[in-house]
């Protein structure tokens, strides 16, 4: 995954290596590994394991202790990435747990081309996120808003989410008491919290996130051939039906630019899709950037 060895492990094979990024990886986005990591993982015995870890303790002695009474490796505050890789394949080990070991950069089997996207997010910011969601901590955090500018706030994150264009965290944001996202690249830094916890500022707690809608989308009305989108979309008798968290629900229809007006009434070549179950949005918060969505009020 990473685009750059230090020379110190130029010398170290290939295996190696790799259980050597593992423990890398671990420690810096989730802030802990063990030895049963690396022996599940890679297949090792536990002896193998512990001498991966004391190499990487010799080649990068500040970035670890050992927990006695977890039975654990802590990453420390004092913690420097000993390998460099690309913003897109930490999230996307991260969100799919895919190639989170692999130290060497692999070449695409045929010629492919992605959109630019403008931003990644800031691995040391997302570093602090992440391990806060996997040991279920709080977060003090500088935020910059449209609406509030400069604040710093106090929050619980349990979820990153992509959409579409960027990437938000997930959390209870105890400044304003409720559930809300967070742009990761407007915060512009984290640290840990060891304060209490309580059931209203956890994930179970967030309604919105825990309440599935579903939506039926079929091509816009105002397509002259229809059967175009609905083989494209491997729509089944006209319709695609999908289940998405009440939370993320403006950024699909966002996304995909579906258009939520009740009468289909947007206009454009932009416009493919239309929500045809208009009413399921019904108490759906994040609407304001849905095409053509009108409060019900």
């Amino acid at each position: 995954m990473n685009n750059f060895i230090p020379a110190k492990l130029e010398v170290i094979n290939q295996s190696q290596q790799e259980r050597l990024f593992h423990i890398d990886f671990k420690l810096r986005f989730l802030g802990a590994v063990t030895r049963n990591d690396l022996v599940n993982r890679f297949g090792i015995k536990a002896a193998a394991a512990t001498r991966d870890i004391a190499l990487y303790k010799e080649l990068a002695p500040h970035n670890l202790r050992y927990d006695t009474k977890a039975k654990t490796y802590i990453g420390t505050e004092q913690f420097q990435p000993l390998f460099q890789y690309q913003g897109n394949q930490a999230l996307s080990a991260l969100c799919c747990g895919l190639g989170d070991d692999h130290v060497a950069g692999s070449s695409s089997l045929i010629t492919t081309e992605s959109p630019t996207q403008l931003n990644f997010p800031n691995l040391d910011v997302l570093a602090e996120i992440t391990k806060a969601i996997h040991q279920k901590k709080a977060l003090v955090i500088d935020y910059r808003s449209l609406s509030s500018g400069f604040t710093q706030r106090e929050i619980i994150p349990f979820a990153l989410v992509d959409n579409g264009l960027r990437w938000h965290v997930r959390a209870y944001d105890r400044k304003r008491t409720r559930f809300t996202d967070f742009v990761i690249n407007r915060i512009v830094c984290a640290k840990l919290l060891s304060t209490k916890i309580t059931k209203p500022e956890t994930k179970e707690s967030d309604i919105q996130w825990n309440r599935i809608i579903e939506m039926h989308i079929i091509p816009h009305p105002n397509l002259q051939h229809p059967d175009t989108i609905e083989i494209e979309y491997g729509m089944t008798n006209g319709m695609l039906k999908i289940f998405v968290r009440a939370a993320v629900a403006g950024y699909v229809l966002r996304h995909w630019n579906i258009d939520c007006s009740p009468e289909h009434e947007l206009q454009g070549a932009e416009f493919h899709l239309w929500l045809k179950n208009t009413p399921t949005l019904y108490g759906v918060e994040n609407l304001a950037i849905a095409p053509g969505y009108r409060s019900q009020s």
